[in-house]
């Protein structure tokens, strides 16, 4: 699977296979990769195009499309909540609220925002105004939101907790859909979830194999079963 690299900014890139998104920031004595990607994609080996450096792998959540390189690193941080969603072979470090995590010039502080998985995080930048948010912030995108690793009540309360630190953000980078996006998509994605669980969001259709319904807000959709 081919991988678009883009210097986003001095010294971080997005690397984007057309499904995931992942998120490297270099610094003089070591790198910093936010989530691993598919397993076919080669995220591993498409970072070491760019540098040689050391690699700390952080993770926003334990999916399968964001930790499928973890184990040709063998190595990651998580929050420990997700741990039980990522290889046995590989060492977990614990990502906790509030941790900062430092690279170059980068200063990512760790946000807790459980729901779309129970360890979910994002990690802000506040001096340089910008959030990576993994997958419970999208633009145009399909939110998971069904089954035992997803907890709607608590990724309502996680708007709140987002919401708090809106004023200091100018782009949001979530995993999928449309990057980056502007700092109003916290509102609007607690507006279509709200819609969501109070029933004022029709289904659209079954899923094709999923056991989900799928629906469609006014800003992003939901992969949801009720």
């Amino acid at each position: 699977m081919d991988i678009e690299v883009t210097k986003e900014r001095e010294n971080m890139y997005i690397l984007y296979d057309g499904r995931v998104r992942c998120f490297l920031f270099v610094g003089d004595t070591s790198a910093v990769l936010v989530d691993t990607g598919f397993a076919d994609c080669d995220v591993i080996g498409n970072v070491r195009k760019i540098t040689d450096l050391p690699l700390k792998v952080v993770l926003t959540h334990g999916d399968g499309d964001h930790t499928g390189g973890v184990s040709a690193v063998g190595e990651c941080y998580a929050h420990k909540e997700d741990w039980k969603l990522l290889p046995e072979n590989v060492k977990k470090n614990e990502l906790c609220d509030g941790d900062i995590i430092k690279v170059g010039e980068f200063e990512l502080e760790v946000i807790h925002i459980p729901g779309h998985t129970y360890g979910s995080v994002a990690f802000f930048e506040r001096s340089k105004h910008f959030i990576i948010t993994g997958d419970g912030i999208q633009k145009n995108g399909m939110i998971y939101m069904f089954g035992d690793k997803r907890n709607f009540s608590l990724y309502l309360e996680s708007f709140e907790k987002l919401k708090g630190l809106k004023e200091n953000i100018d782009k949001i980078y979530p995993s999928h859909g449309i990057c980056p996006i502007e700092a109003e998509a916290i509102d609007c994605c607690h507006e279509d979830a709200k819609r969501l669980i109070n029933g004022e969001i029709p289904v659209e259709k079954r899923h094709d194999f999923m056991p989900c319904n799928v629906y469609k807000g006014n800003y992003t959709g939901f992969f949801y079963e009720p």
